[in-house]
């Protein structure tokens, strides 16, 4: 007989429900497992968060190989979740619902997931709850400091760039997002340009620290349009040109290199910032909760800085850095906040490379034959 899900309240409301997730993430190239409570009073805590990540088995590519990361995925996801079940002194009796994420990401990743988290759904007749990847970063700051309905959220990483106003734990309106290349994207593809290590967000960080952001004048793309659209490609290409210009017999000077990182950075976190004002602009009437950034590229501090800036009145928020990378306790909440909401999925759940959160927004103009990513 299929097992009664969460110790319930003595009101009896779902949201007041002890509720104790198994979350699974798998859409890059991290493999997490992670053991989420939410406690009566409705506040969520993180029981345990294991990521194993795959840095040294793409290190030698530039860049994060989809098959040798679905590969990996296969073969870790049971001993990840072990870690994770043990981490928190969890048994797989004690876990009330699996959430896994369904999407968007690399097919071959995504599919390893939603298949071993639907074996485990079958084997212990638990729930199990598809979980959309970029809901669960957006949802991450209900998770650290139980911020309230509606507030905005700038989504900032490898595969995605976004504002969105986050009205409900199912319903987000996207404001405006890249065209092109997310910015996390064009940190990897500098550094590579620039003979750096990958991922290219950290290396970048730290030679622009060394470096004169005044020294390349860069452009700061879609500034001069109205409205919140991002673009990185461009920006991209002119520090490809930058670099050619300053090589001398051939090589690229450190120094040189270092001023090209502090100008590429400064111009993303400028163009992030001003168009940050004017998202924020935009909800102003809707008094959001506060100003949330994540995503890796949240982890930039000099990014960080500049979006705390604008801010102004409304509260800054970013997550913590191990929850603004691609974790599984994020997945874990957000499949929590679906289950609030009625949602459950069947073992007919598909992987999707592809799935809007607003899905009434006109898709960007990037966004291929195939429909948006994001």
């Amino acid at each position: 007989m299929p097992r009664v899900v969460g110790r319930a309240h003595p009101n009896g409301n779902a949201c007041d429900m002890t509720l104790t997730v198994l979350g699974i993430e798998s859409s890059c190239d991290d493999t997490s497992a992670a053991v989420v409570r939410r406690g009566s009073d409705g506040r969520g805590a993180i029981l345990s968060n294991v990521v194993f990540g795959q840095a040294d088995l793409h290190a030698g590519f530039g860049g994060v190989v989809p098959e040798i990361a679905a590969r990996a995925h296969a073969e870790r996801l049971d001993h990840c979740a072990e870690a994770a079940l043990s981490r928190a002194d969890v048994t797989l009796g004690g876990i009330d619902a699996i959430a896994v994420t369904a999407g968007p990401g690399l097919i071959g990743g995504v599919m390893a997931g939603v298949m071993f988290a639907k074996g485990l759904a079958a084997a212990t007749l638990r729930p199990l709850i598809g979980v959309n990847h970029l809901a669960g970063h957006a949802l991450t700051p209900r998770l650290t400091d139980g911020v309230g309905f509606p507030y905005l959220m700038l989504l900032a990483s490898g595969g995605h760039c976004q504002f969105l106003l986050v009205e409900a734990a199912d319903r987000f309106r996207r404001l405006g997002g890249t065209i092109d290349d997310a910015p996390g994207e064009a940190f990897d593809k500098v550094a590579k340009l620039l003979g750096l290590g990958q991922p290219g967000g950290p290396p970048v960080e730290e030679a622009a620290r060394r470096g004169d952001p005044a020294r390349f004048a860069l452009p700061r793309p879609l500034l001069d349009r109205p409205g919140c659209d991002l673009s990185f490609s461009g920006l991209k290409t002119a520090v490809l040109r930058a670099r050619d210009g300053a090589l001398v017999d051939g090589a690229l000077p450190a120094q040189a290199r270092d001023d090209l990182c502090a100008s590429f950075q400064r111009a993303v976190s400028e163009t992030l910032a001003e168009k940050s004002r004017r998202a924020l602009a935009e909800v102003a009437h809707l008094s959001p909760s506060c100003f949330a950034v994540a995503g890796g590229v949240a982890a930039n501090t000099e990014l960080r800085e500049a979006l705390g800036d604008v801010a102004g009145a409304v509260p800054m928020l970013a997550p913590p850095l191990a929850l603004c990378t691609d974790n599984a306790a994020m997945i874990a909440w957000a499949g929590i906040e679906r289950w609030d909401l009625g949602h459950r999925d069947g073992m007919d759940l598909g992987a999707r490379p592809r799935w809007p959160l607003d899905s009434e927004a006109a898709p960007l103009i990037g966004s291929g034959r195939k429909g948006a990513k994001a």
